[in-house]
């Protein structure tokens, strides 16, 4: 039997044909590289125009200009025609100044500010033009003179018709209309009771510690430990519980009592208390009556004082 023949086919021109056209296709597919460009300028840098107005700053708040000094007169229900000034508020003079000059600084001026002028206060009706003048303070501002006599409020009074200033220290006291002084016998509040006459100092004899100073009325005197020579530092609350001994510098010495220790130190108000030894004086509140001596030991800083200057009951 005679059988066709049979063709042979090669497999390879057939594989190396699909190769090529695979090839072809990837090639095809692929995503074209980017040139990169090899001399590409930087960016040129803009100029900012010269004509740019630049934004508006808001200006800053200006406190203002603080009031012309007023001078008006008052009525007292005790004291009569007083002078009073901005707001109704009581005016004082301190009878350490003198004429057309104001002593109160520092501390003092805290505690009674200064009634400042520019030179032209508004004075109400029964205020005499003729008496009111200025005098320069040490920062260059001008305080209101009456006769002369620089004027003062003080920092403690709140309201029109308080005059709770006058008799502190024995120092300071009201004004009137005609410049004359008001009030100057008088003892305003029970913290300058014992200021409105001058100190005393007396030498008492207690039971249990011998000799001891004691000031108006009878009244034990003690010494604060953490004061330093001839300097206070009890203020605040410290001065309403433990008064001071106010003097307006010659105190009134009994037998005994070495007036070669005496002398006086300067307060924040301006008024003086009186030192022993260079140790500021003091009552204790809590006392209430000669002999008292509940005050000693209080704190662990609170004494007697000997007539020799020296501490009692420590």
């Amino acid at each position: 039997m005679n059988r066709s023949p049979r063709f042979t086919v090669s497999k390879r021109p057939l594989l190396l044909t699909s190769l090529l056209i695979f090839a072809f296709v990837l090639s095809a597919c692929a995503p074209a590289a980017t040139p990169v460009p090899t001399d590409t300028p930087a960016p040129t840098a803009t100029t900012a125009p010269t004509d740019t107005v630049a934004p508006t700053v808001a200006p800053t708040a200006t406190a203002p200009a603080p009031a012309e000094a007023s001078i008006s007169v008052a009525t007292d229900p005790k004291y009569g025609k007083i002078l009073v000034g901005n707001n109704g508020m009581t005016l004082y003079m301190y009878t350490k100044d003198t004429a057309d000059t104001s002593t109160c600084t520092g501390g003092c001026a805290k505690a009674w500010p200064p009634l400042l002028t520019s030179g032209s206060p508004k004075l109400g009706d029964g205020v005499d033009a003729s008496l009111v003048g200025n005098a320069a303070l040490a920062d260059g501002t001008k305080i209101v003179t009456y006769n002369h006599m620089p004027l003062y409020y003080w920092a403690k009074d709140t309201k029109p018709g308080d005059i709770t200033g006058l008799g502190v220290g024995g120092v300071w006291f009201l004004v009137s209309p005609d410049g004359k002084i008001v009030g100057q016998a008088a003892s305003a509040t029970p913290t300058a009771a014992a200021a409105a006459s001058e100190a005393t100092i007396n030498v008492a004899t207690d039971p249990k510690y011998g000799k001891i100073l004691v000031g108006n009325n009878g009244m034990t005197l003690y010494i604060y430990t953490k004061d330093t020579a001839n300097t206070s530092t009890c203020t605040g609350g410290c001065a309403k519980a433990w008064p001071p001994l106010l003097t307006m510098g010659s105190p009134t010495l009994g037998t005994g009592v070495d007036a070669s220790l005496i002398g006086n130190a300067t307060l924040a108000d301006g008024t003086k208390i009186a030192t022993y030894n260079k140790m500021p004086l003091y009552y204790w509140a809590k006392d209430t009556k000669p002999g008292d001596i509940t005050g000693l030991g209080v704190g662990g800083v609170w004494f007697l004082i000997g007539p020799d200057g020296k501490i009692v009951g420590k």
